[in-house]
């Protein structure tokens, strides 16, 4: 009994210091939007384009016209051809591998992410400070990123299993440096929408979604497949809706 009081003190301290860390959305649009321009195709660069969401954005963006870079390590590990897709080698810690992808593009979306859960990590705060600064050298202004509820003032909303679970035993590292990508994203001059799914899965699209500051759940797990996610963010490159905030989204 005393190891479980424990833990659970651990858990929520654990959420409130997501809480307190990770950005706190704001209400309106404080800066000029900037929407890529509609009615041809916007060059998109992709990053995280290996990751499950990552492939439905590159799928997606080409459906919908767009002229597509993928950043990855393996060039070979998208495995998708395309006259509108084009693949570059190299890595998000590596700032002259980033500024060349974001040379020349419209829009960068990030769905970055990785699987080292065990031990203190910064890649996604440091990919993201390197796209940061990429974006603001070459003049690129549109930022969408995906990050996930449990964070700021989402903290708590993927539900109690999540919450005293799943985020405090497994995933601790990783969401403590989406709180510092989050910051750094808050405090760049780009024109950014974070954007926080709930628990991923491999559903097909639907199309209907719940978004907004107050998506998501204390008690129960909420869901949403990358299929909507990506949906979702592409949408959000000609829409000024959530500029400067992060909406939840789930089923």
């Amino acid at each position: 009994m005393k190891l479980l009081l424990i833990f659970l003190l651990y858990a929520t301290v654990l959420s409130v210091a997501l809480s307190r860390k990770g950005l706190r959305s704001a209400a309106g649009t404080p800066k000029t939007p900037n929407v890529v321009p509609d009615g041809r195709p916007a060059r998109l660069l992709i990053v995280g384009a290996t990751g499950g969401t990552g492939r439905q954005l590159v799928a997606q963006a080409l459906e919908r016209g767009h002229m597509v870079t993928a950043l990855a390590r393996d060039q070979a590990a998208l495995g998708v051809s395309h006259p509108r897709l084009q693949v570059l080698q190299g890595d998000v810690l590596d700032y002259s591998s980033v500024e060349a992808a974001v040379r020349g593009q419209d829009a960068v979306i990030s769905a970055l992410g990785h699987k080292r859960f065990v031990y203190p990590t910064r890649i996604l705060s440091e990919g993201t400070r390197n796209l940061l600064r990429a974006m603001e050298v070459q003049g690129v202004q549109r930022f969408v990123c995906e990050t996930a509820l449990g964070i700021g003032d989402s903290a708590g909303r993927m539900g109690l299993y999540y919450t005293f679970f799943v985020v405090p035993i497994i995933l601790p590292f990783y969401f403590w440096d989406k709180t510092r990508q989050e910051r750094l994203i808050g405090a760049s001059r780009v024109n950014w929408i974070i954007v926080r799914p709930g628990v991923l899965t491999n559903g097909a699209k639907r199309g209907r979604t719940r978004h907004g500051r107050t998506v998501g759940s204390y008690l129960r797990t909420v869901r949403i497949s990358r299929a909507d996610v990506a949906d979702f963010m592409l949408n959000q490159l000609t829409d000024s809706t959530y500029l400067g905030s992060a909406p939840g989204i789930c089923s």
